[in-house]
């Protein structure tokens, strides 16, 4: 099986990598309309946060991430959502994470958007197989994100089972990878992804790397009674 120091470490600068979530997650500038500049829209959006839920309630904290890791207001627009990705886990994990913490998924370079399209529709369409009834529309927001850090390089290792197509397959092996990068001192891995040929994709393993988050455009992904959706970008 393969370990962290099986990997090269390196340098990895991107401004711009994409993650999408849905707009269902996206705190909108719901003041913006009543602002008519951004000093404005800042004291009503500090005001409309003494009693926005999503601030005041406390995130469930998954055993294996320590509450200071979390980060505060200070850390600037995005904290929240940070802070989500790493305490919101599913039971069988994902690919480089497992129940007891997670992690920030993005994906980078000139196919970004198109890559991280690709993992949300497979993921989705994976849920429409089990029913078998392909009707559905989800409306996602590009989050935007920068990172400078070093990363675990696992672009030249397209036969490890942890880019198995197969979660199963996968989710085991690169969940024990992930759990060696992280106990080594390691920030996260680079890797291509299963879903978009050609695309690639990052996972950062603690939040603090992930910097300086902002939305993009928004995108549509429905389903019409066939298996292969459509999609539609807005604004």
């Amino acid at each position: 099986m393969i370990r962290a120091s099986d990997l090269d470490e390196v340098e990895f600068t991107d401004p711009t990598t994409v993650r999408l979530i849905s707009t269902a997650y996206i705190d909108e500038p719901a003041m913006a309309p009543l602002a008519d500049d951004e000093g404005e829209l800042a004291i009503l959006e500090e005001v409309e946060g003494l009693t926005s839920a999503r601030r005041s309630v406390s995130l469930p904290i998954p055993g294996g991430l320590n509450p200071s890791e979390l980060l505060t207001e200070a850390a600037g627009y995005g904290w929240t959502y940070i802070n989500a990705a790493f305490c919101y886990t599913r039971t069988t994990g994902n690919r480089f994470n497992g129940a007891e913490r997670g992690a920030w998924y993005a994906c980078h370079g000139e196919t970004a958007v198109a890559a991280a399209q690709a993992e949300v529709i497979w993921h989705l369409t994976r849920e429409l197989d089990a029913t078998r009834v392909y009707h559905n529309k989800t409306a996602y927001r590009e989050l935007l994100a920068g990172f400078t850090t070093r990363l675990h390089d696992l672009r030249g290792s397209v036969d490890s089972a942890v880019l198995h197509p197969d979660p199963s397959i996968a989710y085991p092996a690169g969940q024990t990878l992930a759990r060696d990068v992280f106990e080594t001192g390691g920030n996260g891995l680079l890797y291509p992804s299963a879903r978009l040929a050609g695309g690639q994709c990052l996972v950062a393993l603690r939040p603090h790397l992930v910097q300086n988050v902002r939305q993009g455009d928004g995108w549509t992904i429905e389903w019409a009674g066939e298996r292969a959706p459509t999609l539609a970008r807005f604004n």
